[in-house]
């Protein structure tokens, strides 16, 4: 039993891995994914690890994937990718402990607005040269995150927590 457990979680994360990188290159398309003001919608998947601990490896390597295969530079490839496992893992611990106490399920996409909009500014300035300041870039970057992560995130939460034990039963 364990073998098909390791498998599903092992699918589950290539999975989520491919949607990423899917909803990324859409918003890349709508130009929506990159500068001063980013709503990757891919980024609403970083409420998943308040259902499995599977989307962990599965959004970093779609953030990771999308930054390679998009062209970004290496700093956005390295830090962009570590801002996503920040919040990924954030997203699991508030998780863990909202399954537990009444509302706090609400705060699951606070980590990874949070290392998004404080990581991905640095990234911006550094890698890309944007000549905003930081600060300025920590609230368009923050906002855009609160779209994606906060708004989409918790809409997705709320469609997937009826279908939460037939999506994600390995766990």
């Amino acid at each position: 039993m364990k073998k098909n457990s390791n498998i599903m979680s092992l699918v589950t994360a290539a999975m989520i891995a491919a949607l990423y990188v899917v909803l990324s290159f859409a918003s890349n398309a709508l130009g929506l994914a990159s500068g001063a003001i980013q709503i990757r919608v891919s980024e609403a998947l970083t409420i998943l690890p308040y259902f499995t601990a599977s989307a962990i490896p599965g959004l970093t390597i779609g953030c990771l994937l999308f930054n390679l295969l998009s062209g970004a530079a290496i700093l956005d490839v390295i830090f962009g990718t570590l801002a996503t496992l920040i919040g990924a893992v954030g997203s699991l611990l508030i998780g863990r402990t909202a399954k537990k106490v009444a509302g706090m399920k609400y705060l699951v996409p606070v980590p990874p607005i949070l290392a998004n909009a404080f990581i991905v500014p640095w990234v911006l300035k550094t890698a890309y040269g944007l000549a905003d300041a930081y600060w300025y870039l920590v609230v368009t970057v923050g906002i855009g995150e609160i779209i994606s992560c906060g708004i989409l995130g918790m809409i997705l939460m709320t469609a997937l927590m009826p279908i939460r034990n037939v999506l994600f039963k390995q766990e």
